[in-house]
């Protein structure tokens, strides 16, 4: 039995962009702990499911609870840890890995106040969190897609999230890349961490997800296990179940915490 407040929880939600809704009807819980892995195929919407969880895409009908709260009374963002995506940090900004990460600290203090002990031990944590502390003080443009992508998840970290969810952090990296990934993300699911990630590569992360929920013409039709999952589709680890994504309409929401800002590219449209 949960005891403790769900970090999301869905009722009958809707979502999508303008006059078009891209998901609805969906029910879906989200406890501390948990690593949920958001799989579907081309155009499904798993993508704007989670930008409608944060406010990204419009809601079309239902409620949307954030750590209790509902979404349009949540104020605490710093709360959510959100990692966009991504296919590599802009190369036009010269930034080394600590600057970058040291991002993820600016909601914590006032705009002019200086960056404080606390914040310097907890940026050097989450580089090291990601594998790149011997990485700390090299420019992110120097670094491969998949370090890169590290980058953006200690930025994330940096917060100090009680929920990180990832848009498809695998995509675009080769397999090697994926599985560093998959190191990363393994001791911070074992240490308690509650994890949302959006993927069409599960392989890689089989063993980290607790739970895996499918989505199929923008409804959930499977939430389980990664057992049942197996047992559902006939799949198993390393048999290559990999689905690429259609674009979407970019959201538009003046003030939405993306995370993003001159270290990301922004020509970049969202793909669901």
């Amino acid at each position: 039995m949960q005891l403790s407040t769900p970090l999301v929880e869905l009722r009958s939600a809707s979502f999508g962009y303008a006059d078009r809704t891209v998901v609805s009807g969906v029910d879906l819980t989200v406890h501390p702990g948990e690593v949920v892995a958001l799989l579907g195929p081309n155009g499904s919407g798993k993508s704007t499911l989670v930008r409608g969880v944060l406010g990204l895409a419009e809601q079309h009908g239902g409620e949307v609870l954030l750590l209790g709260t509902p979404r349009e009374q949540f104020h605490d963002h710093t709360r959510i840890g959100y990692v966009p995506q991504r296919h590599s940090l802009s190369a036009s900004v010269r930034a080394t890995v600590t600057e970058v990460v040291a991002v993820g600290r600016l909601p914590h203090r006032a705009w002019w106040a200086p960056q404080t002990r606390t914040d310097r031990t907890v940026v050097r944590e989450a580089i090291d969190a990601v594998g790149l502390a011997d990485r700390a003080d090299e420019e992110v443009a120097s670094l491969s897609g998949g370090q890169q992508r590290r980058v953006l998840i200690a930025r994330a970290l940096a917060g100090r999230p009680d929920l990180l969810v990832m848009d498809e952090p695998t995509a675009g990296v080769d397999h090697a890349s994926q599985l560093a990934l998959a190191e990363v993300l393994r001791p911070l699911a074992s240490d308690g961490t509650s994890m949302v990630v959006v993927t069409h590569e599960l392989d890689a992360l089989h063993d980290v997800v607790t739970r895996i929920v499918c989505m199929d013409a923008g409804h959930v039709d499977l939430d389980g296990t990664p057992e049942e999952w197996a047992t559902h589709t006939g799949h198993g680890p390393g048999s290559g179940h990999h689905h690429h994504d259609d674009p979407v309409p970019a959201p538009r929401r003046p003030g939405a915490v993306l995370g993003s800002g001159p270290l990301d590219p922004s020509s970049e449209v969202p793909r669901d």
